[in-house]
């Protein structure tokens, strides 16, 4: 059974910084692309940040030079350090994972988890 949990939410002042994890069980980490979307009170689901299984990363425009992907196959965890927080940045955050390839579509990700709510004080 596959599993993403995500941890490292919270609430920070605009211009501050956190850290979000992702860890996963339940699948060969280092063959799935892994992604962070986003989805704050009344919109869509939007995609931030996802990372190739090789480490190659794509960013929404809205973070880049702010956000940071990485991920450590050796703990089969994903991480997301988010500065420079914005008061727009404010949403649940879910990390997901997909078999091989990198999408920047929620659709395409199998694997979901539970989220973890960010929000950033102005």
């Amino acid at each position: 059974q596959v599993q993403l949990t995500e941890s490292g939410g919270g609430l920070v002042q605009a211009g501050g910084s956190l850290r979000l994890s992702c860890a996963a069980s339940g699948l060969i980490f280092s063959r799935y692309a892994l992604g962070w979307f986003r989805q704050a009170p009344g919109k869509e689901r939007e995609f931030v940040v996802g990372i190739s299984r090789n480490g190659d990363s794509t960013y929404a425009d809205s973070v880049k030079g702010r956000f940071t992907i990485s991920r450590d196959n050796a703990k089969n965890t994903v991480y997301l350090q988010m500065n420079n927080q914005k008061p727009e940045d404010t949403a649940v955050y879910y990390c997901a994972a997909r078999w091989m390839l990198f999408s920047t579509l929620d659709s395409a990700y199998a694997y979901w988890g539970q989220g973890t709510q960010v929000t950033v004080s102005s």
